[in-house]
């Protein structure tokens, strides 16, 4: 006899426990009682054999089979999105794709990469819809937000030594090197202070900075790469930055070429075997 499956309001129920971060909060979305999602969630528990969440004061946080739970709860009702807009458009062209796109991307991805991607993407199919969310490349980033369930397609950073979560499709579509940039005119701009931002792809300089001993410790961490690239023009410092992050560099900056061997790092996309 097979394992009985959660329905799709228990899966419902799953994603908005997890999104308001208790029972009583959930209820009011989904336009429930507590102790209907009470039930849903308890159900769901006993169906998985795992804990889901835990309970206390704090309201209801999801367990590590939780996170993974609510993850694939998101994708199985996008799955279920996207087949309602496919069966009603199947009896138009082939060729047509409609209904929105979500997609998670990094700041310099998203301002360099995506808007003449998506300008093709969408005068090739105009009934689609992209809804772009800015994520920053830490942690699990673009690519977690794809495995839980909160993007389609995620504009991510590939190659590094971490590895992607289990069951993701991705390709690079870039590889780009890292250069130095500083002050226009400075006499000695390996002398700088160094300006850094913790989304600096380390895992992909890591071995390289290592051997370098001019680059000293960093001085300035800033929020993202457009901060460090303003101190720079402002004459701050330098930093070690990829091309994406440079596309759009004042004329107060110089970009220097970092010789061979110089890092890079790959660009590309994350998304799942059923979105592909």
């Amino acid at each position: 006899m097979s394992e009985p499956e959660l329905t799709v309001p228990e899966l419902r129920v799953l994603v908005a426990v997890e999104e308001e971060g208790g029972f009583t909060a959930a209820a009011a979305r989904l336009g429930l009682t507590q102790s209907a999602v009470s039930h849903a969630v308890r159900s769901g528990e006993r169906k998985l054999g795992a804990v889901l969440f835990d309970r206390g004061r704090h309201g209801a946080r999801p367990t590590p089979a939780g996170t993974r739970a609510v993850g694939h709860a998101r994708r199985v009702l996008r799955l279920l999105e996207t087949m309602t807009a496919e069966v009603r458009g199947a009896g138009r062209a082939a060729e047509t794709v409609a209904g929105p796109v979500r997609i998670a991307a990094f700041r310099s991805a998203a301002a360099h990469l995506l808007p003449a991607a998506l300008a093709r993407l969408t005068a090739r199919h105009p009934e689609i819809t992209p809804e772009v969310r800015i994520v920053r490349e830490l942690g699990r980033g673009t690519a977690g937000e794809v495995a839980d369930g909160r993007a389609d397609l995620g504009i991510a950073t590939l190659g590094g030594s971490d590895p992607l979560p289990r069951g993701l499709l991705s390709a690079t579509v870039v590889t780009e090197p890292y250069f130095l940039v500083h002050p226009v005119g400075h006499p000695a701009p390996r002398t700088l202070p160094l300006i850094d931002w913790m989304e600096n792809c380390g895992s992909y300089t890591r071995a390289w900075w290592a051997g370098q001993d001019w680059i000293p410790p960093v001085t300035v961490d800033a929020e993202d790469d457009s901060v460090v690239l303003s101190m720079v023009a402002q004459g701050m410092g330098m930093a070690i930055m990829p091309a994406l992050a440079l596309m759009s560099a004042p004329r107060s900056v110089t970009i220097t070429d970092l010789g061979e061997g110089r890092p890079t790092r790959g660009v590309g996309y994350v998304t799942t075997a059923e979105m592909a």
